[in-house]
Formats: C-alpha cells, structure tokens, sequence
C-alpha cells in the first residue's frame, strides 16, 4: 500500500502525478486526507480523498508513504499527529518516505536526514539539517526519496515507480507518457 497525505494547500501537481502515475503501474495508492476528505489544493483544486486520516491503520501492508510540498500544505502535513506515526513507522520498518518540494523539511525537522543526500524546494535548505543538500532535481537515500518541486513531479514519480516494480516497468510507463 502507498499513501499519499493531502493537507490543506497542498501542491496539486506533486499529488496528483504521484497517484496517478503509481496507479498506472496498477499499485495500490490511497490518498489520506488531512482533517477530512475534501482538500484543498494551494491552487484552489479540491480533491476528494479515498480517506481520512482518522481512517488510516498503519501495518506492515505500507510500502511507502508520499509528501507533496505547498504551502501550507507542508506546514499542515508536519502538525499533523497521524503524519509524524506515518513518517514515524515507515522510518522503524524501513519503508520507502517520498517528499517533494517544502515537504523533505518535515524529514529534516524530525533528524532523519543527517548523513543523507536530499534536496527540496530553493529557500527550504536549512530545514534539511545535517543533510548532504545538493542541488540535484531527485535525490534517492536509502528508503528516502527527495525532489525539488512542480517540475520534477514526473521524475519523482517515474523514480518512485520503479523503486515499487522495477526501472523496467517505469521506463515503459515513461514512454507510453512520452516524456522525452
């Protein structure tokens, strides 16, 4: 199972892509919403969400979670009780977290990037403390996947797709998008 945490202005392309190119790959992809079901993107997009995070049993069934940036979106992700045992489990069990944009800053804020390459969104560096920042559009770290923004959604979400299948399968699904 991948969750994917919608927040209340979050950045709609860093969602979407993620869902709809993981769900492409025919993996099971649930969107969990913050505080209810309908989300408001920060470009005035409401999605609905599968669930609510009231809703959301963390198991061993987890393959990894996805973070979108935005504002606040990020900021409403990292207050959220539910998203902390989120990041919290996958961290303790070794599966796969998945941040964009102003979202590797909740890895940062709880140390879970020291030692590690990541990237984010420019302005957000110094919320990545003790991390390897680079200036790379994707960043793979053991089980911790960062991007910088809107523009590497596609990247991130192909990288995350053959993290889950293979690069076989993402490079397949890269073509049938026609990415060049």
């Amino acid at each position: 199972m991948i969750y994917v945490f919608l927040a209340k202005g979050f950045e709609e392309i860093e969602a979407i892509t993620p869902i709809d190119l993981l769900r492409r790959c025919e993996l099971d992809v649930v969107t969990v919403g913050i505080g209810g079901k309908n989300i408001e993107g920060a470009h005035g997009i409401t999605v609905q969400t599968d669930i609510q995070d009231d809703e959301l049993i963390l198991s061993d069934d987890i393959k990894m979670i996805v973070l979108p940036g935005g504002m606040p979106g990020t900021l409403n992700l990292e207050h959220s009780p539910v998203v902390q045992s989120a990041v919290d489990f996958c961290i303790d069990n070794n599966k796969y977290i998945a941040a964009i944009c102003a979202a590797p800053s909740i890895l940062g804020n709880k140390g879970l990037l020291k030692g590690k390459k990541a990237t984010c969104f420019p302005g957000f560096e110094a919320t990545l403390k003790e991390a390897i920042v680079t200036d790379e559009c994707l960043c793979v770290d053991g089980n911790i996947i960062t991007a910088k923004g809107p523009g590497a959604a596609i990247d991130f979400s192909l990288e995350l797709a053959a993290l889950l299948t293979s690069y076989d399968r993402s490079n397949i699904l890269k073509g049938s998008l026609q990415c060049l």
